[in-house]
């Protein structure tokens, strides 16, 4: 695979498996040398990871402050973390279930995906999904107040039926959020997820895109007028061109048809988590098993950038001229942080 080989892991290999609790298996290592389409604009070898911090505990959902702060979500702490320049840790909220994605809205609150508990947690340090709780009712969207901590819930149903599995979300600056349901497995049977859009407000919610294998990262392009969701377990992308704000085409029912255009599948072992858009409109999408990032082009094109923990689950943009980025690396609990060949765009709502 064209993979950059250059990153510094804080005393490990490019990929760095410590951790991983045996799920890197020969098919997940059979990834690793999948082939890769070339694209252009490869990450500089001069760029190097740097470790922010370590000790959380399954970190996600990464929002870049004003103040130089990341505030993320600890989906098995179930809080909602801020981490300062010098890498503390403060809690700001503690919020049950399982805090998976998270943004900043409209009034500057944050708006976290919480998955409701969808999965427990292995045994040990390394922050691994474990087996299906007996009982899963549902997740919400949460608004968090972060000043107070105080939250409240905005949404747990849509058309009579719980969320299942709030995942990732992205708001698109015109007082609304799209977001992924992500779906549920008692280790028998899968509840399938779905693409959804919402005010922020409270007032609606709609589910554009259901039946879907596993829906994870969704993001918007620089224009606003598309959205791309990961479907986690096919890592593939997918992009749907918006008819109007918060709009798509209607689903077609029980028809075999792609949900939307397929940007690119990704070869052997790989699954796609949640996602940034460069200002150039490249997709950057957080990679497992192949830990790392994987850059798509509108073509299809693509290349991978990897980190040191197979389980990289997230990435966002900042600093002042939006080449800083940082990356949660979630299995070894570590946040990272990197410069970046071209600037992110800057997201809805960020200060």
């Amino acid at each position: 695979m064209n993979t950059d080989t250059s990153a510094d892991s804080g005393g490990g290999t490019a990929i760095d498996r410590r951790g991983f609790l045996g799920m890197a298996t020969a098919a997940a290592a059979a990834a690793l040398h999948a082939p890769a389409v070339a694209a252009t604009g490869h990450p500089s070898g001069a760029a190097k990871l740097a470790l922010v911090t370590d000790g959380l505990q399954f970190p996600e959902g990464p929002m870049a402050m004003a103040d130089g702060s990341i505030v993320v979500v600890e989906m098995r702490r179930r809080t909602l973390t801020r981490i300062d320049p010098q890498g503390r840790h403060e809690i700001i909220a503690e919020l049950g279930g399982g805090p998976n994605g998270a943004a900043i809205g409209p009034d500057g609150a944050a708006y976290v995906a919480n998955n409701g508990g969808a999965w427990g947690w292995a045994e040990g340090d390394s922050n691994m999904p474990g087996p299906p709780p007996a009982v899963y009712e549902g997740g919400s969207i949460q608004r968090v107040d972060l000043r107070t901590g105080r939250y409240t819930t905005l949404y747990d149903h849509c058309d009579g039926k719980p969320l299942n599995s709030p995942n990732d979300l992205v708001f698109d600056g015109k007082g609304g959020f799209w977001f992924t349901c992500y779906g549920q497995t008692d280790n028998e049977v899968r509840r399938l997820g779905g693409l959804y859009y919402a005010r922020a407000d409270g007032s609606d919610i709609k589910r554009w895109r259901s039946a879907q294998i596993s829906p994870n990262g969704v993001a918007l392009s620089p224009d606003g007028r598309t959205v791309y969701m990961a479907d986690c377990m096919l890592g593939r992308l997918y992009a749907f061109d918006l008819t109007a704000t918060g709009a798509l085409p209607p689903e077609v029912p029980n028809s075999p048809l792609a949900p939307g255009r397929v940007i690119a599948t990704l070869p052997g072992y790989q699954w796609l988590d949640s996602m940034k858009v460069e200002a150039s409109g490249r997709v950057c999408v957080a990679t497992l098993f192949n830990g790392g990032i994987t850059v798509f082009e509108r073509s299809g094109r693509y290349y991978h950038v990897p980190s040191p923990d197979p389980v990289t689950t997230n990435l966002v943009f900042g600093g002042a001229d939006m080449r800083d980025v940082w990356i949660t690396a979630s299995s070894s609990g570590r946040l990272y942080r990197r410069r970046w060949p071209r600037p992110g765009l800057r997201l809805a709502h960020y200060a």
